[in-house]
């Protein structure tokens, strides 16, 4: 037994050391690439491509950070901040650039990179990718909420909130479903409804050089149509303990008539509601003011190179090659993660998987950006935490409050742990 459990233990140990020198024995370096986990198997894909389009000059390794964005981010932080030299290509949520870029974890992409990056790719995920007028990673997916509606209550979709709300009450008086469902538990979304309402009317969170809050006026009517929505017929009585997911299961289960979500609810209600597909519609989000078209907020994933990678020149141009057209389709297509190259959009095969393209790509061109700062995880507590419950909100009140601590948040010094 003892000299079996010996043999075993050796055996691994060199099975250790082979796996750990590999390619770079070879003189093929590995390029670890850091992302969210992807179950569609475009990501993993992706990285199949790039290796061997690379003609042996590298190989990537594609590895799966945690589910949730929070452990993604604190697994990312403690690597970089530790000054790991394994991580080479990190996987962003579009709104860490900032915070990693203060940090000096992440390179600058210049010149020639800079440029590849940049050509052809949309305009409101770039100004994610960026701080202080520099470029510190590539949109790799980006992402919008639309309208979905049931055409069978709501013949024509409503333009303004004011027209939902009205048109809500009225399905309710008649005793046919009416909610309108949204994101209003205490997390980032709530962040995001209110980021988006703030800039439909007109306004920011932040000035634009994100030295102090913005906020005013325009901040005052979101928080006002978050409490009037709250409180009237057409808040689905989860609203506070709701995320994107419940969202959509409540949509599916037939008690809503509107839905504020991102495009994945639409395969989602095909394989799980045919009969209530059949009347599933989309349109652009609610405008505050009918003269004055919508800014939904992008979401998305950005590509970045780890100031402390060994093969920081290999890193950026796998990084390109990721992110490449034929990659960005597969995404797409295969993950319902929308693309960031322009000339996607007029692909026949994204068109016809993504029949509200036109809607989407609109959202985006004429999208808003979160708050911009290195303290953003910060004034997304402060937002979130402030305005929940929805149906609480005072809204002079709670816009003073918003502003007191997000100007304290900016004021304060490091980075969140």
């Amino acid at each position: 037994m003892v000299r079996r459990t010996r043999a075993l233990v050796a055996l691994t140990l060199l099975a250790s050391a082979l796996a750990a020198c590999g390619d770079e024995d070879s003189g093929r370096p590995t390029l670890d690439w850091y992302n969210f986990p992807d179950d569609s198997g475009a990501l993993q894909r992706a990285a199949d491509r790039c290796t061997e389009a690379s003609g042996g000059r590298y190989r990537i390794s594609y590895r799966k950070l945690p589910r949730g964005a929070d452990g993604q981010r604190q697994q990312l932080v403690r690597r970089l901040a530790a000054e790991d030299d394994s991580m080479d290509i990190l996987g962003l949520d579009v709104t860490w650039a900032a915070e990693f870029a203060e940090a000096r974890w992440i390179r600058e992409w210049t010149g020639e990179t800079k440029r590849r990056a940049t050509e052809g790719t949309l305009r409101v995920p770039l100004r994610t990718a960026t701080w202080k007028d520099r470029l510190y990673a590539v949109p790799y997916n980006t992402n919008t909420q639309l309208l979905w509606y049931r055409k069978d209550l709501v013949p024509t979709p409503p333009r303004t909130w004011s027209e939902m709300l009205n048109m809500a009450r009225g399905l309710a008086r008649q005793g046919k479903p009416h909610y309108v469902e949204i994101q209003g538990a205490q997390y980032e979304g709530l962040t995001v409804w209110f980021n988006t309402l703030v800039n439909s009317a007109g306004g920011s969170i932040l000035d634009p050089g994100a030295t102090e809050p913005s906020l005013g006026p325009p901040a005052v009517r979101a928080a006002t149509i978050m409490r009037d929505l709250a409180g009237s017929p057409a808040a689905d009585p989860s609203l506070p303990n709701q995320m994107e997911d419940q969202n959509r299961l409540a949509m599916e289960s037939g008690v809503a008539a509107f839905e504020l979500n991102y495009p994945f609810v639409y395969p989602s209600m095909k394989a799980n509601n045919p009969r209530l597909f059949r009347h599933f519609r989309w349109a652009p989000y609610p405008r505050v003011d009918a003269g004055r078209p919508a800014r939904p907020t992008v979401g998305g994933n950005h590509l970045a190179v780890s100031a402390h990678s060994r093969h920081p020149d290999l890193a950026f141009e796998a990084a390109l090659c990721l992110r490449n057209r034929e990659n960005q389709l597969t995404a797409a297509l295969e993950g319902g993660l929308p693309p960031t190259l322009r000339a996607l959009y007029d692909e026949p095969a994204f068109r016809e998987a993504y029949p509200f393209s036109e809607e989407v790509l609109a959202a985006l061109e004429s999208g808003s950006v979160r708050p911009l700062t290195p303290a953003y995880q910060n004034v997304s507590i402060v937002i979130s935490h402030t305005l929940s419950p929805p149906s609480a909100i005072q809204p002079e009140k709670a816009v003073g409050t918003i502003g007191e601590q997000i100007d304290e948040a900016l004021r304060s010094e490091g980075v969140i742990p």
